[in-house]
C-alpha cells in the first residue's frame, strides 16, 4: 500500500493531471526512450549520437567520424557534416531559440521529417540526440560553418548553461564544417551497471557502420589510462568487404563474392547486395534499411529469398545439374552456408516487429526480388565453375534435409511407442502452462539428484544430460538427430527443430542451463548455446533461453554463510572484507552442492539470479558463434585474447 500520504484522491480533476515538459518524459521514464538503463541503454547513447553524423554520410556530406571514450567517463563523437543549424528557429512555442538548442531540448525535432534535410535516413529509427542530452549530467556541443565555431553547454536533464554562443573562427587546421557532441552519462540513471562503456560494444557497432557506408572513416580513440587504444575502420570494398569478413571464421565454397547494387527509376529506393556460399550448414543473409539491422528480416529479405530461389533453380534445370524427374531444390537447401548482405535505402522506412526491427515497405519486396531475378541470373551465367560448385552444395543439402526428415520421422515413431513420448531422463513438471514452467538442463546426473530435490515439481523441470553434447557448428542435423542428448533437447522442449522449430509451441519458456561455475562448465554452456541458436534460434530471440548462476566459493561471516558467485566476486568479497580470514570452501560443483544450498543460490524464484540470452546484432552473433566453435584455431584464441579484458558475461 503507498504512504497515507499518497493515497489516491477520491477527488479527481485537473489538479491532478501533470503535464512533463521538454525532456522530463525521458528522465521519468528513460528505458522507454532507449530500452533499458542498464549497459545497453548506456551503448544506445552512442548509438543516437553516431547514428545522426552517418546520417550526413550517406547524404554525401561527411567523410570521416571520430568517436573518443574519453579519459573522465565521457564520449565525444565528431563529424565533418554539414554541422548542426545554428540560424534562429523561424516560427511556434521554440522562436528564436538556435535550431541547435531545439534539435537538443525538443523531443522529436530533427531534419527527418520533411525530406529537405536528408534524402534517407536511419536515424527516424533511434529517438533522438535530445535523448541524449537528457540522460546526461553534462553535455557540449561544438559546431563549425561558415568559417565559424560554435559552442553551447547543458547541465545535468539537458539545461542549456546559456544561449549557443560565437567561440572564434574555425580552426585552420581541421574540419570546414561538422559537429562535435560531447557528453557524459548520468549516474543517477545508469544505476544498474554502472556508466563505464565497454570498448568492445562499440568497435562492433562502429566497424558495422563502416562496412554499410563504402569509403566512410571511422576513427575510434579509448583514452581510459588502462584501455588505451586507436582503431580505424574504413572499408573501400563496402559490403563486399562485410561479406568476407563474417566468412573469415569459416571457409570459403569459393572466393568470388557476387555483388550487384541498383536504384529505382524515382530515386526512392537502393540496394546493395553481397553474397559468397562457404562450407559450412547454416544460413546468414543480415537485412539492413538505411544502416539499421533488420533482425528480423523484412520486405527486402523476403524479395531476395524468393528470387534465389527461383534463380538457382531455373540455372541448374538450364545447366542439366538438375534432372528432370528430380524435385526442384527448396529454398533452405540453395541458403545453406550463405553469407549475405541486403542493404537497402529508401525514404519513410516502417519498421514492424516484436523489436521494430523488421521491414515492412511492400515495394522494396518487389524491388529486391526484379533486381536479384535479374542481377543474379547474370553473375551465375559468368562465373559457371562458383555457381556448380553451390548447385552441388544444395543438392547435397537437399539430400541431407530428406536424412533428417526420416530421422525425425524415425524420432516420432520411437517416442509414439514408448507412450508418454517423453525422454526417460526428463522430470517433468506439473504444470501444462509454457508462460510459468521452466526446464532445467543439467550436466551429470549427481547434480540432477540435487536439483530435483531442490526443485518446485509444479513449475520445473529436469533434464539431465551427460558430458558435453555434439558440437552442432560442424553437423548437419541429420547427424544431430544420431545424438542421443541432441535427441532428448529436442523432444523434451517441443517446437520442432532446424527450420521448422517454433518457439509458440515450445513447452517451456524459461529453459534454463545449469552447469558447474567452472572451465568444463562454461565448455557445455557454449555448446548448448550453439545448438539452440543454430537450431532453436527464435527461441533465444524471443528471450527463453537463460543461464543459471550457481555460486563457486562459499564463505562463513560470523554464523552466516555468504555465496560467491565466481573468482571476481571473491576479489570484491575480500576487498570490502580486509580482515576475513581468505579460507573459502570452494564447492567442487553441482554434484558437491546439497539440495538446501542449491535452492536459495540457484533455483527459487524469489533468490536466485538468471542470465538472459539475447541476439541484438544477428550478424555479429554469427560471426562470434563461428569463430568460437569453428575449426580456425588461430583466429579463435585470437578473439578470446582481444576481447578478456571486455568479458562481462563469458557464454555468449
Amino acid at each position: 500500500m503507498p504512504p497515507k500520504d499518497k493515497q489516491p484522491s477520491a477527488d479527481y480533476g485537473a489538479k491532478d493531471i501533470q503535464v512533463l515538459e521538454g525532456l522530463d518524459p525521458v528522465r521519468k521514464r528513460p528505458g522507454m526512450y532507449i530500452g533499458s538503463t542498464g549497459l545497453a541503454g548506456l551503448h544506445h547513447l552512442i548509438w543516437e549520437v553516431v547514428d545522426n553524423a552517418v546520417d550526413e554520410a550517406m547524404a554525401g556530406f561527411c567523410t570521416r567520424i571520430n568517436v573518443t571514450l574519453l579519459a573522465d567517463g565521457g564520449c565525444r563523437v565528431e563529424d565533418n557534416g554539414r554541422g548542426i543549424p545554428v540560424d534562429p528557429y523561424p516560427s511556434g512555442p521554440h522562436k528564436g531559440k538556435s535550431a541547435t538548442e531545439v534539435v537538443l531540448t525538443v523531443l522529436h525535432a530533427g531534419g527527418k521529417f520533411g525530406g529537405g534535410g536528408y534524402k534517407v535516413s536511419g536515424g527516424l529509427h533511434g529517438v533522438g540526440v535530445s535523448v541524449v542530452n537528457a540522460l546526461s549530467e553534462r553535455l557540449v556541443v561544438e559546431i563549425d560553418k561558415n568559417g565559424t565555431r560554435y559552442q553551447q553547454e547543458y547541465a545535468k536533464g539537458g539545461k542549456p548553461q546559456g544561449k549557443l554562443a560565437k567561440v572564434g573562427p574555425t580552426p585552420a587546421k581541421g574540419r570546414k564544417s561538422g559537429s562535435t557532441v560531447s557528453f557524459w552519462p548520468d549516474p543517477t540513471v545508469f544505476v544498474a551497471e554502472g556508466t563505464e562503456f565497454v570498448a568492445r560494444t562499440v568497435l562492433e557497432r562502429l566497424q558495422t557502420m563502416a562496412f554499410l557506408n563504402k569509403g566512410l572513416e571511422i576513427v575510434f580513440k579509448d583514452l581510459r589510462s588502462d584501455k588505451e587504444q586507436e582503431v580505424t575502420y574504413q572499408y573501400r570494398g563496402g559490403i563486399v568487404d562485410f561479406v568476407k569478413h563474417l566468412n573469415t571464421s569459416k571457409e570459403a565454397l569459393f572466393s568470388k563474392v557476387a555483388h550487384y547494387e541498383d536504384e529505382d527509376d524515382e530515386g526512392g529506393q537502393t540496394l546493395d547486395i553481397a553474397i559468397q556460399w562457404n562450407t559450412g550448414y547454416y544460413e546468414g543473409i543480415h537485412g539492413y534499411a538505411n544502416g539499421i539491422s533488420t533482425i528480423e528480416g523484412g520486405m527486402h529479405v523476403e524479395g531476395f529469398k524468393t528470387a534465389l530461389t527461383s534463380v538457382v533453380n531455373k540455372y541448374a534445370r538450364a545447366k542439366n545439374l538438375l534432372k528432370e524427374k528430380e524435385d526442384n531444390l527448396l529454398g533452405e537447401d540453395i541458403r545453406e552456408g550463405i553469407t549475405a548482405i541486403i542493404a537497402v535505402k529508401l525514404r519513410d522506412p516502417q519498421f514492424e516487429g516484436q523489436t521494430k526491427a523488421k521491414l515492412g515497405n511492400v515495394p522494396m519486396r518487389s524491388f529486391v526480388q526484379k533486381a536479384t531475378n535479374e542481377r543474379l541470373a547474370e553473375w551465375l551465367e559468368e562465373n559457371p565453375t562458383e555457381a556448380n560448385k553451390l548447385v552441388k552444395k544444395a543438392v547435397s543439402a537437399a539430400q541431407a534435409r530428406v536424412a533428417a526428415k526420416n530421422a525425425r520421422n524415425a524420432i516420432r515413431r520411437k517416442t509414439a511407442l514408448a507412450g508418454a513420448g517423453m525422454p526417460d531422463k526428463l522430470k517433468d513438471c506439473s504444470s501444462g502452462n509454457p508462460d510459468e514452467s521452466e526446464l532445467f538442463i543439467v550436466e551429470g546426473d549427481s547434480a540432477g539428484g540435487s536439483a530435483l530435490n531442490a526443485r518446485d515439481p509444479r513449475t520445473q523441470a529436469l533434464l539431465p544430460i551427460r558430458g558435453k553434447i555434439l558440437n552442432v557448428e560442424r553437423a548437419r542435423l541429420d547427424k544431430m538427430l544420431k545424438n542421443n542428448e541432441i535427441q532428448a533437447l529436442i523432444t523434451a522442449i517441443g517446437g520442432g527443430v532446424g527450420a521448422e522449430f517454433d518457439a509458440a509451441k515450445a513447452r517451456y519458456h524459461k529453459v534454463i542451463i545449469l552447469c558447474d561455475a567452472d572451465v568444463d562448465g562454461s565448455h557445455i554452456r557454449t555448446l548448448l548455446l550453439t545448438f539452440f541458436y543454430r537450431q532453436m534460434r527464435t527461441l533465444v530471440e524471443a528471450g527463453f533461453v537463460y543461464i543459471a548462476q550457481p555460486p563457486l566459493f562459499s564463505t562463513l561471516v560470523g554464523k552466516e554463510k555468504v555465496y560467491l558467485k565466481d573468482e571476481h566476486a571473491k576479489n570484491v568479497f575480500l576487498e570490502m572484507h580486509p580482515n576475513h580470514k581468505n579460507d573459502f570452501n570452494r564447492l567442487k560443483g553441482l554434484g558437491e552442492m546439497d539440495w538446501q544450498e542449491l535452492k536459495p543460490t540457484t533455483m527459487d524464484l524469489s533468490t536466485r539470479t538468471l542470465l538472459r540470452i539475447n541476439v541484438v546484432d544477428a550478424a555479429l552473433a554469427d560471426d562470434i558463434t563461428s569463430t568460437l566453435m569453428g575449426d580456425d584455431v588461430d583466429l579463435r584464441k585470437q578473439f578470446i585474447t582481444t576481447n578478456a579484458r571486455d568479458v562481462r558475461n563469458l557464454d555468449f
